[in-house]
């Protein structure tokens, strides 16, 4: 009985999560286009001597493979709506500051996030696994430009 006890929980480890079977592993390269990843645009250069100088957003180009497709993304919570308990739209960046600070990241490298279930989200600093479903609809706020929209099912602490 032993054995079998030790043998089932190897197998569970070994088992896929549940959300494999419905969604996507993606990784932040997936959202950019192989054209664009052999010869990426070229970024703005910040002007440090023009205190009033705001560099403009370089865009990037979607996959349109991707819409529509149940996806999980890990990344960084930077919070758009909600209350200090929960919030239910953020963008979803690929390191922690992004839109923060300057320049921002390509537009395929952010993720506008809907979420009305509401995430709660203690740190910042910790990233999240959020799934969903992956529109190639872009979306605009202040605090950045979004080359992707995402429906979320679901937003979890970051755990490899």
């Amino acid at each position: 009985m032993k054995y079998m006890t030790v043998l089932l929980a190897t197998l569970a480890l070994l088992a896929p999560p549940a959300w494999a079977d419905e969604y996507s592993l993606l990784e932040w390269n997936d959202l950019i286009p192989l054209e664009e990843q052999l010869n990426p645009p070229p970024f703005p250069e910040v002007d440090h001597d023009d205190k009033f100088a705001i560099p403009g957003q370089p865009v990037g180009k979607v996959v349109p493979s991707l819409n529509g497709r149940k996806v999980r993304l890990p990344g960084f919570v930077v919070p758009l709506e909600g209350d200090s308990k929960q919030v239910t739209a953020f963008l979803l960046v690929p390191y922690f500051g992004a839109c923060i600070h300057v320049p921002p990241p390509p537009t395929n490298q952010i993720v506008y996030v809907e979420y009305p279930a509401g995430a709660q989200v203690d740190d910042l600093w910790d990233a999240v696994w959020v799934t969903g479903t992956l529109r190639t609809v872009g979306a605009s706020h202040d605090m950045g430009d979004a080359a992707y929209s995402l429906q979320g099912t679901s937003v979890e602490p970051y755990q490899i």
